[in-house]
């Protein structure tokens, strides 16, 4: 919220809420907030852009829904060059649900549909969709960022900035990937969760730009 008063969007600005952790963003948002069906995020985005394209549209995802439920549609904005933003919080676990193991989930961790450890020849490995979405032409800024200390959320503020304007630009399909911590379904106190996306979440999903045209449109 604090990106979109800097940029004076709040008039302009739409975000698209699907079922999971942000599914209440209106509460906290002063903006519209539009719902969606569990994965739908980026396709009710799309329609919302093609209607009222002056209007800045972002989705709001967690990895459940994005890397999961949502794969296809979030794949196909990205490869269309849709001119709009994801927002993609990755927290290695279908958070709102109970903590059951997602795309997002790292090997061997224990989640409740895991008990033993996420196991490869079972599950596969862990899905990065930054990198996934950078071999589409239509996507043209893709950045994976944290929010485990202060400087990191200086960082992702300035990711979500980034995206934004892109979107306003009209270069075409933008994301920033939010590792975030959950303490409660990690079994772990805030300051160990924090702790642990430096030590170990970070490895598998490195931080920084997997993707940024600068010039022109990616739609």
């Amino acid at each position: 919220m604090e990106v979109i008063e800097e940029m004076d969007l709040q008039e302009s600005a739409i975000c698209v809420a699907p079922a999971g952790c942000g599914m209440l963003l209106y509460n906290y948002f002063e903006i519209d907030v539009i719902e969606s069906a569990h994965g739908r995020g980026a396709a009710v985005a799309t329609g919302i852009k093609r209607v009222l394209p002056q209007n800045l549209v972002f989705s709001y995802q967690g990895d459940g829904d994005l890397a999961a439920i949502g794969t296809a549609e979030g794949f196909h904005a990205a490869n269309r060059g849709e001119n709009i933003t994801v927002i993609f919080v990755n927290n290695g676990v279908y958070g709102m649900t109970g903590g059951q193991m997602a795309p997002t989930t790292l090997l061997d961790q224990v989640t409740t549909t895991t008990p033993t450890g996420r196991n490869s020849d079972l599950a596969g490995h862990p899905v990065r969709i930054c990198e996934v979405f950078a071999t589409l032409d239509g996507a043209c800024y893709l950045e994976r960022v944290a929010v485990n200390k202060p400087a990191a959320v200086v960082k992702a503020k300035r990711a979500i900035t980034k995206a934004f304007q892109r979107q306003l630009d009209g270069r075409g399909f933008s994301l920033v990937e939010i590792l975030s911590p959950c303490p409660v379904n990690w079994k772990m106190t805030p300051h160990d969760a924090c702790a642990w996306i430096d030590e170990v979440v970070s490895k598998r999903f490195p931080l920084g730009v997997a993707k940024d045209v600068e010039d022109g449109s990616c739609s």
